[in-house]
């Protein structure tokens, strides 16, 4: 296994420490803070680690409540809030600090039959048609900042390849919405439950920058302060994470300093295998140039 999933999978596998009690740890990458996608799957991993197998995960909402600092534990405490016949509710908080950084509920369901649809798979080129990592991995290291140049700089465990590449090469203000093939760069177990935490973890990635796209601005400008607020996740079908998967997603709404995009997933097939909706922080930084009038 490539080390850089290695890594990725060794973060998300908590250490118990109690009864409902579990610790996680964050990669050393020069990160400020905790990246967002790993808060989700680690807090996914406490709540399911309480759950009987044959309940997996259906669903989660999340709340981004401080920055992570990446250079002590997380440690997540699970609330068994309601075991019943059919699904299973829990609620995780994440603690750094003595203070509260993220809390989650999640709900977990038996598998059963029923009514299904799903929404067509956007018609659009295959992962195997677009430029590869390495062509995205140059133009990252050429245009993003230090630190987002350094991670690119290293292996890393998710790769990413976008069908527009206009939003990383110009200022063009673009229709908000936002295609991507993602996927994990190794084969995983195949455990479910390693494969929904690491979409959990993936989905972070990409989705509130597209609600930027309409502004002709991206995650890398200095003068907005942009941050997950939330994140909620729907898991609709079985799938695989070191598989392609196509991250579809659009940005309905920019106002309040606050960005709301939401996200569906196709396997290579065209079945629609999860959802996503996040709302984000999206602050412009006050010109400290400015001159205030009397």
């Amino acid at each position: 296994m490539k080390p850089a999933v290695a890594e990725m999978l060794s973060t998300l596998d908590l250490e118990p420490l109690e009864h409902n009690l579990f610790r996680g740890r964050s990669p050393q990458v020069g990160w400020q803070r905790v990246f967002g996608g790993q808060v989700i799957g680690q807090a996914l991993v406490a709540a399911t680690r309480t759950v009987d197998e044959e309940r997996p995960c259906h669903s989660l909402h999340g709340y981004f409540l401080r920055p992570g600092d990446p250079n002590v534990p997380i440690i997540y405490e699970v609330d068994r809030i309601r075991d019943g016949k059919s699904f299973a509710t829990r609620r995780v908080v994440g603690i750094q600090h003595g203070h509260a950084i993220f809390s989650m509920s999640a709900s977990y369901q038996r598998v059963e039959d029923g009514l299904e649809h799903e929404i067509a798979m956007p018609d659009v080129p295959r992962p195997d048609e677009l430029p590869d990592d390495a062509a995205f991995k140059a133009l990252m290291i050429e245009k993003a900042p230090e630190a987002v140049r350094r991670y690119f700089e290293r292996e890393r465990p998710i790769e990413i390849r976008p069908l527009d590449l206009r939003h990383y090469l110009s200022n063009e203000r673009l229709p908000p919405q936002n295609n991507v093939w993602i996927r994990a760069t190794d084969r995983l177990p195949d455990d479910p439950q390693v494969h929904r935490a690491v979409l959990g973890y993936l989905s972070d990635m990409t989705l509130l920058d597209t609600a930027l796209f309409a502004h002709g601005r991206s995650v890398f400008d200095r003068e907005l302060q942009m941050a997950s607020l939330d994140h909620a996740m729907w898991f609709h079908r079985p799938f695989r994470a070191d598989e392609w998967l196509l991250y579809s997603q659009d940005s309905p709404s920019t106002a309040g300093s606050r960005g709301l995009t939401r996200g569906v997933f196709y396997d290579l097939s065209g079945t629609l295998v999860a959802a996503t909706a996040q709302e984000g922080l999206m602050r412009q930084r006050p010109n400290k140039f400015a001159v205030s009038g009397g």
